[in-house]
């Protein structure tokens, strides 16, 4: 009885095909709020001497949210090997890995992985910037480029990015999204060397309502910013030109 039960039924497929929305290459270009151009691209093997020579010049700023391999003997991978993958996982739908170009350099990565369908459709979210662009609102546009695809193009309905609650730069970027936080996540995933407990973010389509999320970060942008013009107009207003500003008694 077990084997005959066992036996029924149409088998899985371990590897299914992904969906007809899924497209792969991908290339998509947008503008930051501020009108700075940024275009992401698939990894291609030419891009080896200056994706390596990006990295290690970050290699401070980077390293300490780097995942890591919890077997310390695993062999590190080459740039051929990962851009290898990277296509692999791009063809069968279950990454969106990407490259980052600002004034037509390349300067960081977003990566979509985690890509489930059916039921839940939703993906993990990660990314990295040069340094001598961070806080020039590249990565949430990149973000928000490869999430307008996603929602909009693939039919995704969740995305999620997980932070170390260390790493302020990364939480600025969902700051500046409009990320719901979810909570702690103990001991979530292995990075700089030991399993390090992360934040939780996330953002759906009910969301964004009828706003792209490029739109949503435009908008929020422009609010953060005149909420800054405001205060800086009160408080120069609260005292004179040369003058100590009032304190309360």
């Amino acid at each position: 009885m077990w084997r005959r039960l066992v036996g029924a039924g149409p088998r899985r497929d371990p590897h299914p095909a992904p969906p007809p929305e899924w497209v792969w290459p991908v290339y998509l270009y947008g503008r930051t709020p501020t009108g700075a151009e940024v275009a992401l691209r698939p990894l291609m093997y030419a891009d080896g001497p200056v994706f390596q020579a990006v990295r290690r010049a970050n290699a401070e700023w980077l390293e300490p949210w780097d995942a890591t391999a919890p077997d310390p003997s695993t062999p590190p991978r080459s740039f051929e090997d990962l851009v290898r993958q990277y296509d692999d996982d791009g063809a069968a739908g279950r990454a969106l890995p990407l490259a980052i170009e600002s004034a037509g350099r390349l300067v960081g990565q977003v990566n979509v992985g985690t890509v489930v369908f059916g039921s839940f459709r939703s993906c993990h979210v990660g990314y990295w910037v040069s340094r001598a662009v961070a806080g020039q609102m590249i990565v949430p546009t990149a973000v928000a480029l490869v999430a307008d695809h996603l929602f909009t193009r693939v039919g995704l309905h969740r995305m999620e990015i997980n932070i170390r609650p260390q790493n302020t730069a990364s939480l600025a970027v969902v700051r500046k999204l409009g990320f719901r936080a979810e909570g702690h996540r103990p001991h979530y995933l292995h990075i700089d060397g030991a399993w390090r407990t992360h934040l939780s973010f996330a953002i759906t389509t009910e969301d964004l309502g009828s706003e792209t999320m490029l739109e949503r970060l435009t908008r929020l942008t422009r609010s953060t910013q005149s909420s800054h013009e405001s205060l800086a107009r009160h408080t120069e207003s609260g005292a004179g030109a040369g003058e100590a500003p009032r304190l309360p008694s």
